[in-house]
């Protein structure tokens, strides 16, 4: 939907920024992380290096809810352990996470505000194909979410990200300004 186009714009702007995805990376470097995986997955998750093939992984939580489910529930925790101590280390300013499933896990009472970015579906699927996804799992994916519209309606902030980068920026940039007015009084 355009969450990682935006995170940058963020910080351009000076807001302290966090990304899920890349705590959940690093988390699968990690040895005791990497262990659990192959308790609940087996080998065949891994490459020939032995590390964690998360195409493998992708494949597979998309396809079975319960692994899925039993996944984000070791993963998540941790993450949010990360996201603590990262927010910590912020000095006040416009704290910004990005958090795939944030609604779908129900996680919005951890955070301030949401801002949910969207666009439209197939402009959504067509850049995961430009990502190297096949589209068959594009859609798989975007199934596997809450409908935009269900998000937009609990979110505090939209961003369309539908339009030209420029349109995308201006909607950061307001909501950033209306952010720092909130956090500065």
């Amino acid at each position: 939907m355009g969450k990682s186009t935006v995170l940058p714009m963020f910080r351009r702007l000076g807001a302290y920024t966090i990304d899920a995805d890349e705590i959940v990376r690093s988390l699968l470097e990690e040895r005791h992380v990497v262990a659990k995986i192959r308790e609940m997955f087996g080998i065949e998750v891994f490459d020939s290096d032995g590390e964690v093939h998360r195409g493998k992984i992708s494949e597979i939580i998309f396809s079975d809810a319960q692994k899925r489910s039993s996944l984000e529930n070791m993963l998540h925790p941790l993450v949010f352990e990360r996201i603590h101590s990262l927010i910590g280390q912020s000095e006040g300013e416009v704290v910004i996470i990005e958090i795939p499933l944030l609604f779908e896990r129900e996680y919005e009472g951890r955070v301030d505000r949401t801002i949910t970015v969207y666009t439209n579906p197939e402009v959504a699927i067509g850049r995961l194909v430009h990502k190297g996804i096949a589209r068959r799992e594009a859609m798989r994916r975007l199934k596997a979410q809450l409908p935009v519209e269900e998000k937009i309606s609990r979110s505090d902030f939209t961003i369309d990200n539908g339009g030209s980068l420029a349109e995308t920026q201006a909607q950061v940039e307001d909501i950033y300004q209306r952010l720092l007015k909130e956090v500065t009084q």
